[in-house]
């Protein structure tokens, strides 16, 4: 029996629980009739042979005529949509996710096993009201997600994390390491922000600052962005690399490649790449940073560094590729320095000292990037990075910010700025941005 076909008839015998909803009866019932109409081979094929689109018309016209029926005609034209929809999303779609990921409004779906179902709408979590039936639903539906991707999700490989074509990102981990049933992760790429201008209309930070950070790319600064997850750390970066001149050529590396470029036109982008089932072609952030160099790259943007490939970001930085760009996890400037000295002692056996002062010599910039507890996400503070004289790692405020009066303040020259370029600071008077 083929893939679709067991997903189908999975769908079809699994046992009525206590509906969540007054339509669930009615729903599994109509998928018993459509499959007792039709079989699952017919309807298979039809899926198999058609887009998503015809498929869901073809099908869609079997179940009108089921609903027709003398025991039906009760039902209303409202419920009947819906009915007909949610069928067609577990025939031919992901099931009770489908919709979400119909819906431009969501970014981040969320399945815990069969006990719930989040997801993200304006920064704010909500619960859905359909959830996953049972545990070999959900993980019918994640072969669904990875059988085109030459994937597989099981007990002996209980952790992916992919890359879908339309640049969502997937994590999905399973039994054994998933105690309460199998949990889904998935992150919608919108790819709506490509440039600072659109983070300044969203609030997200002022035309000074924008302007300021601008010109720190322009000046060819080595950037860290910072912030915690979901923070808007590569939508940030996103906009920043859209300020590299289109004289350079830029390398980019990701584990799952999310950056997009609509102008630039000399950008070479690399993925990193997970081991095989046979436990084979594993390309790592590391490998690919290191394949770089040889790229003759004039900026590599490293989508986040979290490991060991952090060493061969900053000997980048210091050899000659300035203007290169990251992201890491971190909650404050201190703690990135912190973070990027743990990281590099993965892959450098040197001291704790010694990594500070290649950090100090290698990075100029870091910007933080903050969600608010309203779900907003704002580009925080920044601060200069430079070498203190006992070779340690010095951090110099440049921007503050105030989240309780949702204000920045310039309180230091940036040392990157050059004579004329003094319109870049903001007119206090007159440059206010509206919590």
């Amino acid at each position: 029996m083929s893939l679709l076909e067991r997903v189908i008839a999975s769908q079809v015998e699994v046992a009525e629980e206590e509906p969540r909803a007054n339509l669930s009866p009615l729903r599994e019932q109509l998928k018993r009739d459509l499959v007792e109409r039709l079989g699952l081979k017919a309807i298979a094929g039809v899926v198999g042979s058609e887009s998503i689109e015809r498929s869901r018309d073809e099908l869609s016209v079997t179940l009108e005529a089921l609903l027709n029926e003398q025991d039906r005609r009760w039902i209303g034209e409202q419920d009947r949509r819906r009915l007909v929809a949610e069928v067609l999303d577990e025939v031919v779609g992901l099931g009770p996710i489908q919709p979400l990921l119909d819906d431009p409004t969501v970014t981040e779906v969320m399945v815990n096993g069969t006990s719930s179902l989040f997801f993200e709408r304006g920064g704010r979590l909500l619960e859905a009201e359909r959830v996953f039936e049972s545990s070999e639903q959900i993980l019918l539906v994640v072969d669904r997600i990875l059988a085109p991707l030459g994937r597989r999700l099981d007990e002996s490989s209980p952790i992916v994390n992919a890359r879908l074509r339309n640049g969502d990102r997937v994590n999905a981990v399973a039994a054994p390491v998933a105690i309460d049933g199998p949990v889904v992760t998935i992150r919608k790429f919108t790819g709506r922000i490509h440039r600072l201008e659109s983070l300044v209309a969203m609030g997200s930070l002022p035309g000074w600052y924008a302007r300021l950070l601008s010109q720190a790319v322009m000046s060819r600064q080595d950037i860290a962005v910072a912030g915690g997850t979901g923070s808007g750390k590569t939508t940030l970066l996103n906009a920043l690399s859209a300020e590299i001149s289109h004289a350079e050529r830029i390398v980019t590396i990701e584990d799952s490649a999310e950056l997009s470029f609509e102008e630039h036109p000399h950008v070479v982008r690399l993925e990193a790449r997970d081991a095989s089932v046979e436990g084979r072609g594993q390309v790592t952030i590391r490998d690919l940073v290191t394949n770089a160099l040889r790229m003759r790259p004039d900026r590599i943007i490293v989508g986040e560094v979290r490991g060991a490939e952090c060493v061969d970001m900053l000997q980048a930085m210091n050899t000659g590729h300035d203007g290169s760009m990251t992201t890491l996890h971190a909650g404050t400037e201190e703690e990135a320095i912190l973070r990027l000295v743990l990281m590099a002692r993965f892959g450098m056996d040197l001291p704790a000292s010694l990594i500070e002062e290649q950090i100090a010599t290698a990075l100029d910039l870091i910007v933080m990037s903050k969600r608010m507890a309203t779900g907003e996400r704002r580009v925080t503070s920044a601060s200069a990075v430079t070498r203190a004289p006992d070779g340690s790692v010095a951090l110099s405020p440049i921007v503050t910010y105030d989240e309780e009066c949702d204000r920045w303040d310039l309180v230091a020259d940036p040392p990157f700025l050059v004579a004329g370029d003094a319109h870049v600071a903001p007119d206090r008077a007159s440059e206010e941005v509206a919590a």
